[in-house]
């Protein structure tokens, strides 16, 4: 069977088009998929001030990300008026790294590398160094109960690695 020149050089192309478009797409394995615990609804419990708070993990982009929606209420006390914080949470995969870039409302932008531990309970986001700003540093982890302990920390500017729990928490699915 006799081919043109033509359909030679296109069959090449088209075979590394059809690679490439599988790759884009992620038909290989997907490096969120060890995150799929976090996936769902979760409301704060046990908080002594009586804050009220939940967030949500939800996959997006078809797989591609997992957004967290969050938000808390705090009451009035000792003279602070009541106050509602929420914010919002991308999580995703840059050059077969994940990371999760963070936006509250008030006015913060975090940007994190995130590191799945060896038994795939916890999870930490930690934000580069930089010398004159703080460093942060979130940790969830799934307990036994399936419900979910997190930790916000905050190290001061130049000194990277000397974290101070600034809040922490735990949550139950929905």
């Amino acid at each position: 069977m006799h081919r043109s020149p033509l359909l030679r050089a296109i069959g090449p192309v088209s075979v590394a088009l059809i690679v490439l478009t599988g790759t884009m797409r992620g038909d290989s394995p997907a490096p969120l998929a060890p995150l799929q615990f976090l996936l769902g609804e979760w409301e704060g419990i046990g908080d002594q001030a009586g804050a009220t708070g939940g967030f949500t993990f939800a996959p997006g982009v078809q797989d591609r990300v997992i957004v967290r929606t969050n938000y808390s209420n705090t009451p009035p006390h000792g003279g602070t008026p009541a106050s509602r914080h929420d914010d919002l949470m991308v999580i995703y995969v840059d050059a077969g790294v994940v990371k999760a870039d963070y936006f509250d409302n008030e006015g913060h932008v975090i940007y994190y590398s995130v590191v799945l531990s060896e038994d795939k309970r916890t999870i930490t986001l930690l934000s580069e160094p930089v010398a004159t700003a703080p460093r942060f540093r979130f940790i969830y982890n799934l307990l036994k109960d399936n419900s979910l302990s997190m930790e916000f920390d905050i190290a001061p500017p130049g000194k990277p690695d000397s974290f101070s729990k600034y809040v922490e928490g735990k949550a139950r699915r929905q």
